[in-house]
């Protein structure tokens, strides 16, 4: 009985922890989109080759949940995604976008599949 109730009580952490991994990661985007919306019109093109990095990894996260989100869910990390996009864009129209030196093709891939903005 012991044993039984051992393994129940590890499942349920596992899953616990899967879902707060996985809502975590909304989190984190959604946190970067205020933070792209309260300070992105004073970034430099250090900030901003930070900000693609930090995307990037948030996206990376997410991916690794693809298919435990719910509908709901899904429907707030584009929401997210498109805020943080429109930032970028925005950064890309004052030219600040193309003085990035190693943001990488991973970003462009995302606004232009996004925005086709390039």
């Amino acid at each position: 009985m012991k044993i039984r109730t051992l393994i129940l009580c590890g499942a349920m952490a596992l899953v616990m922890a899967s879902c707060s991994t996985k809502q975590s990661a909304i989190s984190q985007l959604e946190d970067f989109s205020y933070e792209l919306r309260d300070h992105s019109r004073y970034y430099d093109t250090n900030d901003w080759e930070k900000a693609g990095k930090k995307f990037v990894n948030i996206r990376e996260k997410i991916s690794k949940h693809e298919f435990d989100y719910t509908a709901e869910e899904k429907a707030k990390i584009g929401r997210l995604e498109g805020e943080c996009a429109k930032y970028m864009a925005k950064g890309a129209k004052e030219g600040v976008f193309d003085k990035l030196k190693n943001i990488g093709s991973e970003i462009k891939g995302i606004l232009e599949g996004i925005l086709g903005i390039f």
